[in-house]
């Protein structure tokens, strides 16, 4: 299996000299909900770093804690949910799923949520619907744009909207959970495959995206590429690093191929992470690695 290496990764656009704002990557971050407050403002610190806009979304607590903090990213807009289609519009890339919960209720034993408009998905009282309603209709009614599921996003996804080139961004477990939906929907087809790297590949192949499987060692597959990127320690089993990642995966693709965006992202990531270990050792967390980012991105790119 072929590695990623740093001469890929310097094929990253580069915001030009002359550039002005705006040209430079806009991106819209939908995520958060009333338990999980941080996860998806990790993914927005890390991408406001690299991109000119990053719109932001989430439940009104949330939003209320980003007007609060603003000033941490000077760009960022923050958007309430019944706004969101707009910007859904104007905006290069969009992340769906930091801080969402599912719901409890097996997916089997869930009726199907049928939705026409934001409204109807607000009036939920249950999050984990709201989660699996909101991800769906936006999946549905904007297969056009670029986006990348994470999290909660992805474990209320039907597989059968995963827009063409998405990113989907799952650990080994919320893989499990996407491959047997997949098994369960193409049961007469689908190959009884064990190894992990073929499920991976398969995957990506019938649903026309692509997928980084994150672990120890990253796997990232398109419907015809197929890669591993290593490195990563004990630090970043923290809680809120995956976020970061999906943040910066998103903020890549806003001006990148999405599959480059993908193994960039995962390769700077771990790379972060491991210079801070040389450091701290494994005694950093998701807020450092986010800060640690754009200095491994510059030394990558050789800007300074």
């Amino acid at each position: 299996m072929k590695r990623v290496t740093a001469e890929e990764v310097s094929k990253l656009y580069v915001p030009p000299p002359d550039s002005h704002k705006g040209q430079n990557g806009r991106l819209l971050v939908i995520g958060g909900s009333r338990l999980f407050h941080a996860a998806s403002l990790w993914a927005l610190e890390v991408a406001s770093r690299i991109v000119d806009l990053v719109h932001y979304s989430s439940v009104p607590e949330n939003n209320d804690i980003i007007r609060s903090i603003k000033s941490e990213f000077r760009n960022g807009i923050v958007v309430s949910r019944e706004d969101i289609e707009t910007y859904i519009e104007e905006d290069d890339c969009i992340l769906i799923g930091p801080g969402m919960v599912r719901s409890e209720i097996p997916s089997e034993q869930r009726p199907k949520l049928k939705v026409t408009n934001l409204n109807e998905i607000n009036n939920f009282q249950d999050e984990g619907e709201q989660t699996e309603a909101l991800t769906n209709y936006l999946l549905s009614k904007y297969p056009q744009k670029q986006w990348v599921i994470d999290a909660g996003a992805l474990q209320m996804l039907d597989i059968s909207l995963i827009p063409p080139n998405a990113i989907l961004t799952p650990h080994h477990q919320e893989f499990f959970q996407l491959y047997r939906k997949y098994k369960i929907s193409n049961i007469k087809n689908t190959p009884e495959i064990l190894n992990i790297d073929a499920q991976v590949q398969n995957f990506a192949e019938n649903h026309n995206c692509i997928v980084l499987l994150k672990g120890p060692s990253d796997i990232a597959c398109s419907p015809t590429e197929y890669r591993e990127i290593k490195g990563g320690n004990a630090g970043m089993t923290k809680g809120g690093t995956g976020d970061v990642l999906a943040g910066l995966i998103a903020a890549l693709a806003c001006k990148n191929d999405p599959f480059l965006a993908t193994i960039a992202g995962s390769f700077i990531n771990k790379k972060a992470g491991d210079g801070l270990y040389r450091i701290t050792g494994p005694y950093f967390n998701a807020s450092d690695l986010a800060d640690e980012i754009p200095q491994t991105m510059a030394r990558i790119l050789k800007i300074t």
